[in-house]
């Protein structure tokens, strides 16, 4: 496997642009498309927040039960959650709208929002966006970062990632593009992800390799503790490089499975990175921890800790706030026992051992959280299970942005 240059058009057969619609913004792009001529097979996770917005009822419905899927239709500037049956009647017209232009059934039609909450969607400029989107759709990776740019809401860039690995001696692509900025907790965020692959697999294990990677990927990143309505991380994949279809564990599943694993990390990393007002992307390696599950839990305590989100963008080697971060997380362990260092491109240092702080320079200290990613590794001491989770630092810009969010 390795790295290409790429996005949601990496894989064979897909095509993508993104357009002013103006649903909600003015002078920027605010609509996407994704589309497969030939059928996908789909697979998703969505939030699991109680109170879920229409599309992600939509998506959690075509992904279970329509045979085939061949686009994705997102929005942004308004998340069509929290608007009842009309939000509801929203998707089903979008989805007719653009399967009669496509020529596509209905339920092939995945439809995806984000933006603010409890606005109704304005169905002519929706329809007037799909009859703009459909003529530009193209397999560039230009096109593919249209598409990118046009689900971002404060996001500061777009994201974008594809790889490339084998499957039976054929080549086969997946391209992904994400965004994120703001309201991302643990289970999902208010995440807009889609990943498109050219590989043959079929549905039940497509869901279950998307639903084993996501656990350590998209679900261990935070930004500010708040859980969205809208969060959907999709794939589709259309077959299209000839492989033999994965319908069963085995050598091509783990190598397919590693792939999206890598997509999935890269994209959950960038949108950590790119929290509202961040300066630093904040990673919590936690190590030698005696279960995996309880290696996660505490290496999200860590980056869901405020105080220590604010310690890293003071660049403020305050080792207590993250000694205490694991302390509530819930886990029982020995503070006598532990090592934590903080490292960075900048350098590695041990600031806390065997229960009291180490003789470490400040000034080292402050010169490796002043670096654009910022680590904390810890070493439990108890067994071998390892676990990362990412955030960002805590800014005063965090607060403008959402202070200002609806206007």
């Amino acid at each position: 496997m390795k790295k290409i240059d790429g996005s949601v058009t990496a894989a064979k057969g897909f095509k993508a642009t993104g357009v002013e619609a103006n649903i909600k913004y003015v002078g920027r792009k605010d609509m996407a498309m994704i589309y497969s001529e030939a059928p996908c097979t789909a697979a998703g996770v969505f939030t699991s927040n109680v109170v879920k917005a229409a599309p992600v009822l939509w998506d959690k419905k075509i992904t279970s039960e329509s045979e085939t899927v061949h686009v994705i239709v997102a929005n942004s500037g308004i998340a069509n959650a929290c608007t009842g049956q009309e939000g509801l009647d929203i998707c089903s017209k979008t989805a007719k709208a653009v399967s009669s232009k496509l020529n596509i059934p209905e339920d092939s039609v995945l439809i995806s929002s984000t933006g603010v909450i409890g606005m109704q969607m304005p169905l002519d400029k929706v329809e007037a966006g799909i009859d703009k989107l459909i003529p530009e759709l193209g397999d560039k990776l230009s096109d593919g970062t249209l598409a990118a740019e046009a689900i971002m809401t404060t996001d500061t860039h777009s994201k974008e990632y594809a790889v490339e690995f084998e499957l039976g001696g054929k080549t086969c692509k997946m391209g992904a593009i994400a965004k994120g900025s703001g309201m991302i907790h643990p289970n999902m965020c208010t995440m807009l992800s889609f990943v498109t692959t050219d590989a043959a697999i079929n549905h039940d294990m497509l869901q279950a390799a998307l639903s084993e990677v996501v656990v350590d990927t998209f679900n261990m990143i935070s930004v500010d503790g708040d859980m969205s309505t809208n969060d959907s991380l999709m794939v589709i994949a259309n077959g299209l490089a000839g492989n033999d279809e994965i319908t069963a564990e085995g050598a091509d599943y783990d190598t397919f499975k590693a792939a999206l694993n890598t997509i999935c990390k890269e994209m959950a990393m960038m949108l950590a990175g790119d929290g509202e007002g961040a300066t630093a992307l904040f990673e919590t390696h936690v190590i030698n921890a005696d279960t995996k599950q309880n290696a996660r839990i505490l290496s999200k305590s860590v980056i869901c800790s405020s105080l220590t989100k604010a310690a890293i963008y003071g660049h403020d080697a305050n080792w207590g706030r993250i000694l205490c971060a694991l302390g509530y997380s819930g886990v029982v362990f020995d503070p006598e026992k532990i090592d934590l260092y903080i490292e960075s491109s900048a350098g590695k240092i041990l600031i806390f051992h065997d229960g009291v702080a180490t003789d470490y320079s400040e000034e080292e200290a402050t010169k490796i959280l002043s670096d654009k990613k910022v680590t904390a590794l810890v070493d439990m001491k108890m067994g071998n299970e390892e676990a990362t989770a990412w955030g960002c630092d805590l800014t005063y810009d965090y607060v403008k942005i959402n202070a200002d969010y609806r206007s």
